[in-house]
């Protein structure tokens, strides 16, 4: 079990971000980026890829794939949790669980409510809605009682 430690300046930029796509009616991808440090991993900065959206989908085209690939060359990161909004409800969707950038065991994918508009740093734990990816390629949702053991907000 990997905790990631997210600063709260990081959620604020990515809520923003959540939320500008939001104000075009469309939901926004946004991946967070950083190093592993035992006994977890620390992000360090969101990304916000080229994609394609709509208000009940967004996907990252191939080309977009290749710069975000490049950025994590070159940065010397890697990609540890993908944070998306819905224009309803947080869940995650069967698109979501088929479609998400972020493949590896333990990784976080979160669902922000309402393009995030009601969403802040102190209540962004509480709103959203967090997925954990098993070994068996299952998204198994994270009971707000466990989420300190995956994700702490610094």
């Amino acid at each position: 079990m990997t905790q990631l430690e997210c600063p709260d300046t990081l959620i604020d930029e990515t809520l923003e971000a959540l939320r500008e796509g939001g104000r075009a009616g469309a939901e926004r991808v946004v991946f967070w980026l950083g190093r592993r440090q035992a006994p977890g991993a620390v992000i360090s900065e969101i990304y916000i890829p080229q994609q394609e959206a709509e208000e009940d989908y967004f996907r990252i085209p191939s080309g977009s794939m290749v710069d975000f690939m490049n950025h994590l060359r070159r940065r010397r990161l890697i990609l540890l949790a993908q944070v998306h909004s819905h224009p309803g409800e947080a869940f995650h969707s069967k698109a979501d669980d088929r479609w998400a950038v972020v493949r590896h065991e333990g990784a976080l994918s979160i669902v922000v409510p309402e393009f995030a508009a009601k969403t802040t740093v102190s209540n962004f734990e509480i709103d959203s809605a967090v997925f954990r990816l098993t070994v068996d390629d299952r998204w198994l949702r994270v009971n707000w009682y466990e989420l300190p053991s995956f994700l702490r907000v610094i």
